[in-house]
């Protein structure tokens, strides 16, 4: 499950294996190996992996199939504002069916 998550949020933030190794501070090579499941990172790069994307660690696990978003820090019109855009994509999605 973890390698499925990380690889999907990886690339719906257009980022390639190379660029989100920067980002972290670790090579092309160990983000390939991660989403292919040769290794798993440690505790300490499981959080950091989980702040970079929002999301909980639950979630990257698979221990959870709820992708919350981190809003601490935002204003509340500021959570008032992604909470539409969301509800917004929703409505588009359901007019898609």
């Amino acid at each position: 499950m973890f390698e499925e998550r990380i690889k999907e949020l990886r690339t719906s933030m257009g980022l390639n294996q190379i660029q989100f190794g920067r980002k972290l501070f670790v090579t092309k090579q160990c983000i390939s190996n991660w989403e292919n499941g040769n290794i798993q990172p440690s505790i300490d790069m499981l959080i950091k992996i989980a702040q970079t994307f929002s999301v909980s660690s639950d979630y990257l696990l698979g221990l959870s199939n709820e992708c919350t978003l981190d809003v601490s820090g935002l204003s509340t019109e500021q959570i008032m504002h992604i909470r539409n855009v969301v509800n917004d994509l929703k409505s588009l999605i359901s007019q898609k069916k």
